[in-house]
This record gives structure tokens, C-alpha cells and sequence, in this order.
């Protein structure tokens, strides 16, 4: 007991102390980190291949417009030609690729929404009666949807951005229809009209109808803004509102006509050119037919 009461005297003492201290503490600390380790190791190992493959998808069907390293192109007088691809997120590419606008085949001033290319078309139909078909389906639809999140994940991990939303955000169910009513007749409306019929816009864009899109794309649009649309970023609408407006959407889409013909859904309208081109030319020939009918002669007495 004297022995250790005349080492903590020494000036050295509180320095071995520490250094014990440490040597503990690194002990207990290597005992439990190779078990996290190994499980991180794992994960970055099962991520490499689809970073790979994403990379491999997008030099065959992205770099020859937007670049080798997606740093976008120009033309030879500096006028650009693709847009720059880092940090614009995984919610952008997916609404880009998922709606078929991207790999766009001919510039304009807006791209149109098209079939998506085969490696990237995850509405590819899969209830056909016979087995054979229907597996083969369902392995396209199950490749497509790999390469979409793979291309994703490459274009993530090049600067961030936005990211896909998850299913819980984007289901119609979980949003107030009223609000979404709301919120879409304040900040929709005026480009895709009161119903999502779409309308046309300056310069030869377009607002598009939103009858054939997912609620997934209807949320990245307003999270990424493309082409003529602005950005509602959380700050402008949260993920309430957007899921509100997404169950507007599907509930107006949904709705019957219970007056008979919708005609097409754009309001006045079609409903003024309906009433003028058939209603005053029904009037017009009734008007016509009756001028035009002669009198019998009266028979002599």
C-alpha cells in the first residue's frame, strides 16, 4: 500500500493514469467496432455494383449529351447544349427517365413525356394470362427498376440533391383532399388548369396533363421543377402539402361526369364552342328548313 501511495507522489503519475485510461478505453472500443466494420464493409461492397452499373447506364445513354463526368455540353459557340447533372439528386433523374423525356430524342423547347426506353420502363404491363409472357414481364419490369435506381444512385452520389421521396410521402391516401384543393387552385392552376388538363404556355412550352402520372412524379416535379415548371421546395409547400395536392390530383382524375361529356375537362371553353358551333348551327338549319318548305297549292273548287 505504501508502494502505490509513493508512486502516485510522482510527477509521472498523472500521465500514467491517463495513458491507461486510454489503452482501456481503445480495448473495449476494438472489442465492439470490427463487428461494425465488417457490416460497413458489406454494405459499400453490395453498393459498388450498382454505382457500376449506374455508371455503365448513363455513359450508354446520358454522357453523350450531358458529358463523360455529367458536367454538361456546350455547342461551339458556347450555347449550352445539356445541362449540368451534378447535384441535381435522384428525384430529378427518376422523373426525367421514368416519364420517358429523358434520353431525349430531339431538342426543342420543351421535351414531350414519351414511352420510356426499354431499360428504363418500369410501367411495362405484367398481367398476361399466360405464365410464360407474364414471367418474362415481370423480369423486364424487375431489370428496369434496378437500372432506374442504380442510375439514381450513380447521379446522387455525384453532388447530392434531392432525393426519391418514399412511398408513406407520395401515398394519396395520407393527404386532405380539401387542402390539396386548395393549394392546387393557388399554385397549379393557372398552367394545367383546375382539373390537370395541362394548357399551353410562351415560347412553345407547355403545361402537361396530369392524368397518366404517378403520384412519385407528380411530388419530384414540384421537388425538382422541370423544364418550365418552378420549384416548390419544402420551405414553399412542405410534404403535407404535396401529398395534399397529389390526393386532389388522383380524386379529380378519378371523378365521373355526371352531366354526360366532360369535353375534355377545360371548362368554358369547350363548353362556349360547343354551344356555339352546334347549338346556333342546330338553330340555323331548323331555320333554314322551315323557310325553305313550300305550300301545297290549293286544289280548285
Amino acid at each position: 500500500m505504501k508502494r502505490i501511495t509513493a508512486w502516485r507522489r510522482r510527477p509521472w503519475a498523472g500521465y500514467a493514469v491517463v495513458l491507461a485510461a486510454l489503452v482501456a478505453i481503445g480495448v473495449v472500443y476494438a472489442g465492439f467496432s470490427p463487428q461494425t466494420d465488417r457490416a460497413e464493409a458489406h454494405s459499400d461492397a453490395a453498393a459498388a455494383p450498382d454505382l457500376e452499373n449506374g455508371r455503365k447506364l448513363f455513359d450508354r445513354n446520358c454522357a453523350s449529351c450531358h458529358g463523360q463526368n455529367a458536367e454538361g455540353t456546350k455547342d461551339a459557340n458556347g450555347n449550352p447544349i445539356a445541362p449540368s447533372l451534378i447535384g441535381v439528386g435522384a428525384a430529378s433523374v427518376d422523373f426525367q427517365v421514368t416519364t420517358g423525356r429523358m434520353p431525349a430524342m430531339n431538342p426543342g423547347a420543351q421535351v414531350p413525356r414519351k414511352e420510356p426506353i426499354p431499360a428504363f420502363n418500369t410501367s411495362i404491363k405484367t398481367d398476361y394470362e399466360d405464365p410464360v409472357r407474364r414471367r418474362q414481364a415481370e423480369e423486364q419490369l424487375a431489370q428496369a427498376q434496378k437500372n432506374v435506381s442504380d442510375l439514381n444512385a450513380f447521379v446522387q452520389s455525384l453532388g447530392g440533391g434531392p432525393e426519391v421521396p418514399p412511398a408513406s410521402a407520395v401515398d394519396p391516401k395520407g393527404g386532405d383532399v380539401a387542402l390539396g384543393g386548395k393549394l392546387f387552385r393557388t399554385n397549379c392552376a393557372q398552367c394545367h388548369s383546375f382539373t390537370g388538363q395541362g394548357g399551353a404556355l410562351t415560347g412553345g412550352k407547355f403545361a402537361p396533363d396530369l392524368h397518366d402520372v404517378t403520384p412519385t412524379q407528380i411530388y419530384e416535379a414540384m421537388l425538382t421543377g422541370p423544364q418550365a415548371m418552378p420549384v416548390f421546395n419544402d420551405t414553399t409547400l412542405t410534404p403535407k402539402d404535396k401529398q395534399a395536392i397529389i390526393a386532389y390530383v388522383v380524386e379529380v382524375r378519378n371523378e365521373q361526369n355526371p352531366g354526360g361529356n366532360g369535353l375534355g375537362r377545360i371548362g368554358p371553353v369547350s363548353e362556349g364552342l360547343v354551344g356555339w358551333l352546334v347549338g346556333l348551327g342546330l338553330l340555323v338549319l331548323a331555320a333554314m328548313w322551315i323557310t325553305a318548305k313550300k305550300p301545297k297549292k290549293l286544289k280548285k273548287s
